[in-house]
């Protein structure tokens, strides 16, 4: 893969890591659709650390005003603290994804080099985003959150394993279903993206070093990286602004229809 097809997936990365409408689903299918070689699950892993620089850099603040609370409730022994109980219901959330993700890692690449299951996973995503906005309630404040609402979302993210299903989409119709305002689910799920991105990165890493590095050269690879950064950053500051005064329907019928147009044959 040359670098400007990796700084051009690494766009795409960046911008579909965060709108809910799947970038690994968008990786299958794009280079498909286009004639390029397969990026794979690690290129796929390795960008999606370009889109965590982006997180980080837009949270910085929050994540550190969590972490420094989540070790201040270890000492106390206590979650009064608003903020510890949400940096302690990312740990809880982060659990299933990494356990199904260890479980089934063989069969999850798999799906990777195959643009028709992608596909109907988007209407997947379509339709959870329809069903969250529905019956969503969209009243509580995420400071709010529970054991409970933690390890629903955290089953909502593991979906997200399989391309096509997004996850932010799915952890994000997971806090709308459980009565979280828009906003607030929507920034949830940024955050916890942080720390299974990073787990799951972190391993792909190790596994290039253990079997003597990747088919992608490595300049494409910063280059794509870079790119997904960016366009992650913008993504982000975009999302949050727009669920403030819109729903995620148009998200859903973007969703369906390219899903059913690949499915359908018309893009092939």
């Amino acid at each position: 893969m040359s670098v400007w097809q990796a700084v051009l997936l690494g766009i795409l990365q960046g911008l579909t890591e965060f709108l809910p409408v799947s970038s690994s689903g968008h990786l299958v299918i794009v280079p498909r659709l286009l004639g390029w070689p397969d990026p794979g699950l690690t290129l796929d892993t390795l960008l999606h650390l370009g889109t965590l620089l982006a997180i980080v850099a837009y949270f910085w603040s929050d994540l550190w005003r969590l972490f420094r609370a989540g070790l201040q409730s270890l000492r106390q022994r206590s979650l009064a603290d608003p903020d510890a109980r949400v940096a302690w219901a990312m740990v809880v959330a982060t659990i299933p994804a990494g356990i199904v993700g260890v479980l089934f890692e063989e069969k999850i690449e798999q799906l990777f080099g195959v643009p028709m299951a992608a596909a109907a996973f988007l209407l997947g995503t379509a339709l959870l985003l329809v069903v969250s906005e529905m019956l969503g309630s969209r009243q509580r404040p995420i400071t709010s959150i529970s054991w409970f609402d933690a390890l629903l979302i955290g089953l909502a993210q593991t979906l997200a394993i399989a391309p096509g299903l997004s996850r932010s989409g799915s952890t994000i119709a997971a806090g709308l279903l459980t009565g979280f305002r828009r906003e607030d689910a929507t920034r949830f799920s940024f955050l916890l993206a942080v720390p299974i991105v990073l787990a799951s990165g972190l391993y792909q890493i190790a596994k290039l070093v253990l079997d003597g590095g990747g088919t992608t050269p490595a300049g494409a690879v910063v280059a794509g990286m870079a790119a997904a950064a960016i366009s992650g950053y913008l993504a982000i500051a975009g999302l949050l602004a727009l669920v403030r005064r819109h729903s995620l329907y148009g998200f859903a019928v973007y969703c369906a229809l390219f899903g059913g147009l690949v499915l359908t044959g018309v893009l092939r």
